[in-house]
């Protein structure tokens, strides 16, 4: 016999009524200022397509890729799809994690009250559409803002380790800019593979990447991490602009150089021309140079969503900042004083559930 409790336990939950305005980040025109290139604003909530679904935002997150597309530098940028003379999108907004408000007439995968996390667009915003193929289920016992600080440079630092450098157990594992967004999941990361691994950041942040899993820190104001005796297997560089044969020096004979950012300042190529050089010399030298673009995809957001629930990877937040304030959030990140990630809440429920 069907109680009357198992019967409404069956029915369709109602729809969540999604407002037809929102508040959000504005950005009209590229800037590489944060004070005067964002504005908050009410905006219409964007509209999805068939193949979407629109995500009511709890959080969202900073990195370095956020100042990038925000100013239209370097040039490439702005080539690469996100607009030649004024930006494409509302804000520069990329990571979010959130509940689904609505899914497309296409979209099977996921329905209106998942808790989900990934890549979306314009999500320093109240709601942010995404393709389901770039989201996954939120990792349980993360809170939304942690949530948030995982999936651009979670996703970043996955591939570079196991596809890019290819780390192994026993390796040594030389990682620049370890107290960075990548750096921090870079460092644990390797150390869960079995290597031993080595950060560079500055004193200061030491104890971070020391907590984190890394054998030795260097800091880099006190000493070259380039100019020691040591050689490791792979090396991983997460930004700056350290020439290539001073990397070069410190890897082993066949060991692999994994550039995963460059920041030279130029308008023109800001550090791809180094990327460049690394990728054209490859073939003609025993050692593997490179670098790469990452895949947002569900398979790898849930690649770093069972190392998490396995308590094999932790989200390193170093603040949290309101959706008016992301300015702020983005001006503390480029100035070099962030550890870890740097995360914008956006709704007031911000717990794991």
């Amino acid at each position: 016999m069907t109680t009357d409790h198992e019967t409404a336990a069956r029915l369709p939950l109602p729809a969540p009524v999604v407002p037809e305005r929102m508040t959000a980040v504005r950005q009209d025109r590229y800037d590489a200022v944060p004070e005067t290139a964002l504005r908050i604003a009410e905006v219409d909530r964007p509209a999805i397509g068939a193949d979407e679904v629109l995500v009511r935002v709890h959080a969202s997150s900073i990195d370095r890729g956020t100042w990038h597309l925000m100013a239209g530098l370097p040039y490439p940028v702005r080539a690469a799809g996100f607009g030649l003379r004024r930006p494409k999108d509302t804000n520069p907004g990329l990571n979010l994690s959130g509940v689904v408000a609505s899914v497309g007439a296409d979209v099977t995968d996921l329905q209106p009250g998942d808790h989900v996390y990934g890549i979306g667009r314009s999500t320093f915003a109240e709601y942010a559409r995404a393709r389901p193929d770039e989201l996954a289920r939120k990792p349980a016992g993360l809170s939304f803002p942690q949530a948030a600080a995982v999936p651009v440079s979670g996703l970043t630092a996955l591939q570079a380790v196991r596809d890019r450098g290819q780390v192994q157990a026993g390796q040594r594992v030389l990682v620049l800019g370890a107290s960075g967004g990548v750096g921090t999941f870079a460092v644990q990361l390797a150390a869960h593979l079995g290597a031993e691994v080595t950060g560079v950041c500055s004193g200061s942040k030491a104890d971070v990447v020391r907590s984190l899993g890394a054998h030795h820190v260097i800091d880099h104001t006190r000493e070259d991490a380039l100019a020691g005796p040591q050689r490791y297997d792979v090396v991983l560089d997460t930004g700056g602009n350290r020439p290539i044969g001073r990397l070069r020096r410190v890897l082993t004979p066949r060991g692999r150089l994994v550039i995963i950012g460059g920041e030279t300042g130029g308008r023109w190529l800001g550090g791809i021309d180094r990327q460049l050089r690394a990728h054209l010399l490859s073939p003609f030298v025993r050692q593997t140079l490179g670098t790469f673009i990452s895949s947002e995809n569900t398979q790898d957001l849930d690649a770093l969503r069972e190392l998490i629930e396995a308590s094999a990877l932790t989200p390193v937040v170093d603040r949290a900042v309101p959706l008016d304030q992301v300015a702020a959030g983005i001006r503390h990140l480029i100035d070099g004083h962030a550890r870890g990630k740097v995360v914008v809440t956006v709704a007031a429920d911000t717990s794991s559930s």
